[in-house]
């Protein structure tokens, strides 16, 4: 490589530099306007009736009839709409009719078995007992429906619907053929919910918590669509603990930056006991234990909390249930005593 080529590619090299400097704090700072955060909720997305069960059409009826009374009970067990099940058993197998490699036998080109088409390693990890004989097989159509639908729930389902399918075979075309068949099989008038950020029902302050608390609450909420990042202080990203010490901030309270500082901070409060603005405690993270948790959320009320989950969450910042496995306690940085004092000054000023 000659010296211009150098030059060329250097300088080449240092505007593509350049740029992202421009592009990155630009896309940051559009954030708040691309994904309309707030609690009043611009962009939110309604996801009542996600679990509907709609009424089956006269091209249902082509369904073999075990199988449609299987996706139906599937589908209220799961809260998945039967008709998006019978879409995904039409696609990979017609109902389990088809003669192909692996529907009734053995596995496909792909490694893929049975009417609904299960790779081993994600049949072992989401297969469900359908009968209860004590048996999990993934070419009857018994165990492998249900188990179809436990994998779209993990996957986001009901609420986050194409994503789920996509997950199921990472084809968008994919997707949209499912839903054409779930269309058909209900008369065409269907249409499945993808929140991908804010919930409309997520938007309403917990009536029963203290002004101040609902000041702190509003302001993590509002943060909703906006990136994780990190090691972020906002005002256009956030990790897990700076939107907690922000929102306090708000109103005049200061608590320790990362949640390692955040979990000893506060009172220890029982869990059952927690109330709105109170912090939670996850054993997540590398370096993290259930005495050192590395991931903490806030408590909004009726088992949810205003959390920064993570880079690839969608959504990254968002209201998500904190009950849940790795769940390791409850703080209530209010109940300090130095905190009550300082609660009580901004009050008489």
């Amino acid at each position: 490589m000659n010296r211009r080529v150098l030059i060329a590619a250097a300088l080449g090299a240092a505007a593509v530099m350049f740029a992202g400097l421009i592009i990155v704090p630009v896309l940051l700072g559009a954030s708040r306007f691309m994904f309309g955060g707030g609690v009043a909720g611009g962009n939110c997305v309604t996801v009542a009736g996600a679990e509907a069960q709609p009424a089956a059409a006269t091209d249902a009826k082509a369904i073999p009839s075990n199988y449609l009374q299987l996706y139906k009970t599937a589908g209220e067990r799961f809260g998945i709409p039967w008709n998006v099940l019978a879409g995904i058993g039409k696609v990979e197998t017609s109902h389990g009719t088809s003669n192909l490699p692996g529907v009734k036998s053995g596995e496909n080109y792909a490694g893929a078995g049975g009417p609904m088409q299960f790779l081993q390693p994600t049949w072992d990890a989401f297969a469900v007992d359908g009968n209860k004989d004590g048996k999990k097989d993934r070419y009857d159509p018994v165990d492998a429906i249900p188990s179809a639908a436990a994998y779209l729930k993990h996957n986001g389902a009901p609420r986050r619907m194409r994503t789920a399918i996509f997950q199921y075979n990472h084809s968008w075309d994919y997707v949209n053929l499912v839903l054409d068949w779930a269309k058909r099989y209900v008369g065409g008038d269907f249409k499945v919910v993808q929140a991908n950020g804010i919930e409309c029902e997520d938007n309403e302050l917990p009536a029963n918590a203290s002004a101040l608390v609902q000041r702190i609450i509003s302001f993590a909420m509002a943060q909703r669509g906006k990136p994780y990042v990190f090691g972020a202080n906002g005002p256009d990203a956030w990790d897990c603990s700076s939107i907690i010490q922000a929102a306090y901030r708000t109103v005049g309270l200061n608590i320790p930056r990362t949640t390692f500082q955040q979990w000893p901070f506060g009172v220890k409060i029982a869990k059952g006991k927690e109330q709105p603005g109170d912090l939670v405690f996850f054993n997540s993270g590398p370096g993290t234990s259930s005495n050192s948790p590395g991931h903490v959320g806030m408590v909004i009320g009726k088992g949810k909390m205003i959390v920064a989950s993570c880079s690839t969450c969608v959504p990254a910042i968002g209201v998500k249930p904190y009950k849940r496995s790795d769940w390791v306690g409850t703080t209530r940085p209010l109940a300090r005593p130095d905190l009550k004092k300082k609660v009580n000054e901004l009050a008489a000023e």
